[in-house]
C-alpha cells in the first residue's frame, strides 16, 4: 500500500483529501504544521508528500526545501490556495513535482496523485537491489536471500519466482505469467509445480507459512506479494 504524507492545516480540506485518498487505497498520515511535516517525513518512508504552502510554524516552501536537502526522490505535490504564477514557478524550482491550486477538481487531483505515485514506484523499483521484508532480505541481482540473518540456499527457479513477485509487489501475478517468465515459453510444467514452489518460498520466508504475510494466493488467478 502506498503511503502519503498530507500536510494541510485547514480541517475541512484535510478531511476531504484524506478521505478520498484513503478511498483510493492509499495510507494517509495527516499533519497540520510545517515543523511536524519535516519531522514526520524523516521518521518514516512515504511515496508522496501533498503539501500546502500557508502553514503554521513553517511554510510549505521551507518544508519542501528541508526535504529536498536530504531527499530528492520522494515526489512532492503542492496543493495550495496560492495560485500566483511566481509561487508555482518557485515551488517547481525548489523540487516539487506538481502544483495544484485551490479550489481544485477532486477527480483531477486523484489522477495526478495516481500518476505521480505510479511513476515514482517504477523508478524506485528500478533502483532497488535488496528487498527487506520482515526478517528477510533478498538481492534482486545475486538472488541471495537471508532469513533472520541466516543465508537461504535458493534454487535458480526459486530465486526467479521470488524476484518476479517482488518486482510486481502489490500486483497479482497470474500463473500464465509465472510459467512464461520463470520456466520459459516452450517449457510448461503443471500449475501444481508452481504451487509447490510457493509452498517452499513460504517455508523459507513466512513466520507462519499457513497464514502468510507476504506471499498470498489469489484463487483462480495466481499470487501476489505484499509488504
Amino acid at each position: 500500500m502506498n503511503k502519503i504524507l498530507l500536510v494541510e492545516d485547514e480541517k475541512h480540506i484535510g478531511e476531504i483529501v484524506k478521505f478520498n485518498l484513503e478511498d483510493e487505497g492509499y495510507f494517509v498520515e495527516w499533519v497540520k504544521t510545517g515543523k511536524k511535516a519535516v519531522s514526520t517525513f524523516f521518521e518514516e518512508r512515504f511515496d508522496l508528500v501533498v503539501l500546502d504552502i500557508m502553514l503554521p510554524e513553517m511554510n510549505g516552501f521551507d518544508v519542501c526545501e528541508s526535504i529536498r536537502l536530504k531527499n530528492d526522490e520522494t515526489p512532492i505535490l503542492f496543493l495550495t490556495a496560492r495560485d500566483d504564477q511566481k509561487d508555482k514557478i518557485r515551488g517547481l524550482k525548489m523540487g516539487a513535482d506538481d502544483y495544484i491550486s485551490k479550489p481544485f477538481d477532486l477527480e483531477e487531483f486523484l489522477l495526478r496523485v495516481k500518476n505521480i505515485v505510479k511513476r515514482s514506484s517504477k523508478e524506485f523499483k528500478k533502483e532497488v537491489e535488496t528487498y527487506h521484508f520482515g526478517p528477510n532480505t533478498f538481492n534482486l541481482k545475486t538472488l541471495i536471500a537471508t532469513h533472520n540473518e541466516e543465508k537461504i540456499e535458493l534454487s535458480p527457479k526459486e530465486g526467479m519466482l521470488l524476484k518476479l513477485l517482488l518486482e510486481h509487489e502489490g500486483e497479482v501475478v497470474s500463473r500464465d505469467t509465472i510459467l512464461e517468465k520463470v520456466w520459459g515459453v516452450d517449457i510448461y510444467p503443471s500449475t501444481r509445480t508452481i504451487d509447490n514452489f510457493i509452498v517452499k518460498l513460504r517455508k523459507f520466508f513466512e513466520t507462519d507459512p499457513k497464514n502468510p504475510t507476504f506471499i498470498h494466493s489469489i484463487r483462480g488467478i495466481g499470487y501476489k506479494f505484499t509488504l
